[in-house]
């Protein structure tokens, strides 16, 4: 019996087992039971892109073709890592520029593990190549790489799948189905979401001199160049706007659209945020420390809050989202859920599904997030259904482009100190010019920001 099956059998086993066979029916079964190989390559072979990759290799029959990565060490460590774990145990052909990478080889699957300032770049040009992706949130640092994002997506009609994976958690598929569609909040009119933990990095290390395995003028990119202070890897380049988007682009955007998901919301109206650096003013760090973001619907404000300082409201929910309905109210979190209804009923409670016996890699593998690896693999299975069925996967990348624009619309509103009213279809923020020239960041030289309209 050869790895997939036993990859199969042990996933139909799993508590995941009823959810993933309503969310893919028959036909999404079917599936697993092919024998195709997937070509599959990997461009940013660090922690989460690593992890990705794995959580593939777990649950489906892959041949990873090839790596990229602009760190040299990092890049050759993935590739030994990679041979233990796949298959074949070949070691896959490395690289350090992603173009090359998508020329060389003919993929079925790319994964996109970079910071986040050049996913745009390399999702486009990867669907471009003829490959299905899978990127991380969020999809974009600025709202019109999202939007060509999508647009490339739909053109090459391509799958692309968003490492939102809150809509492949098991107990939170479970919240949504019984708690939510199944009325018991009554009507929801008010959302909290927030963030208490401590992660934004903030210190001062000197300038040194760039190391000669990483090539900081290829990782820098389209970015604006930051003199070198040490390797960007992991959470320091979070801690700078020049990358991404500080904890709105990094931790609402999963709360943010895991709302959206269970209410079926799509932009909102009006989004307004006030904030800063109010504690942490010692360090490099200019993504804010203490914000708060208010998304509007009609009759619902979702509102978010975080802070890197301090004691979480509710040690128990540190990062989560509640949802406030007339009969009753659903805490929620990656770890866990409870619903609290008004009244005399009963009160339920659901913990986060673990696959440690099942998949016996996930307890040596390091750093990996225990919590969120069967939500990845069933993530990574939906994605695959929808390559076969030719259909939107559960993360699509509009539905990951509408929470991360969101997100980069509220830093926006904390910049200009005004709401922004984003309208999707002229692609503007409605009177609003300068707000509107925002909604795209000059490139560095020599690359092009891309085109929605020349995708």
């Amino acid at each position: 019996m050869d790895l997939f099956n036993i990859n199969r059998r042990q996933f139909l086993q799993g508590a995941t087992a009823s959810l993933a066979l309503s969310a893919f029916g028959a036909q999404g079964m079917d599936m697993l039971h092919q024998g195709k190989t997937w070509r599959v390559g990997l461009i940013g072979t660090g922690w989460y892109g690593k992890s990705d990759l794995f959580r593939l290799i777990q649950v489906a029959p892959v041949d990873v073709v090839a790596l990229c990565d602009v760190d040299k060490n990092q890049l050759e460590a993935a590739g030994k890592l990679v041979s233990q774990r796949q298959k074949s145990g070949k070691v896959p052909k490395l690289y350090g520029d992603y173009r090359k990478l998508l020329s060389e080889n003919k993929l079925d699957i790319v994964l996109i593990g970079t910071p986040d300032h050049w996913h745009a770049l390399q999702a486009i040009e990867a669907v471009k190549s003829g490959a299905h992706v899978y990127v991380q949130k969020p999809i974009s640092v600025d709202v019109m790489e999202g939007e060509a994002m999508v647009a490339a997506a739909r053109k090459y009609n391509k799958v692309v799948q968003v490492g939102t994976q809150r809509k492949s958690t098991p107990h939170l598929i479970d919240a949504k189905k019984n708690i939510v569609d199944a009325g018991l909040l009554g009507k929801v009119s008010h959302v909290e979401m927030c963030c208490y933990f401590h992660m934004r990095a903030n210190g001062n290390p000197p300038t040194e001199p760039v190391p000669a395995f990483l090539d900081y003028e290829m990782w820098t990119g389209p970015a604006p160049m930051r003199p070198y202070d040490g390797l960007p890897h992991i959470r320091w380049w979070r801690t700078f706007k020049e990358y991404g988007n500080g904890i709105m682009g990094d931790m609402c955007i999963h709360m943010f659209d895991t709302v959206r998901w269970m209410l079926k919301l799509g932009w909102p109206e009006r989004i307004s945020s006030e904030g800063g650096i109010y504690v942490q003013k010692e360090g490099k760090s200019n993504i804010s420390d203490t914000q708060s973001a208010v998304f509007e619907y009609p009759e619902l404000n979702c509102v978010w809050q975080h802070r890197t300082w301090g004691t979480p409201n509710n040690p128990d929910y540190p990062w989560s989202f509640t949802l406030y309905g007339d009969k009753g109210t659903l805490w929620a979190s990656t770890m866990a859920y409870d619903f609290i209804p008004q009244g005399k009923g009963e009160k339920i409670h659901k913990d986060v599904v673990y696959e440690k016996e099942k998949y016996p890699e996930d307890n040596t593998e390091e750093r990996i997030e225990l919590n969120a690896a069967p939500a990845t693999r069933l993530h990574m299975l939906d994605f695959l259904s929808a390559i076969e069925k030719n259909s939107r996967p559960v993360a699509d990348i509009e539905e990951g482009h509408i929470s991360t624009a969101s997100c980069i619309l509220a830093n926006l509103s904390m910049e200009l100190k005004r709401p922004m009213v984003y309208d999707p279809k002229k692609r503007e923020v409605v009177g609003d010019k300068e707000a509107t020239a925002k909604l795209s960041r000059e490139y560095r030289k020599p690359w092009i920001h891309p085109d929605p309209k020349k995708v």
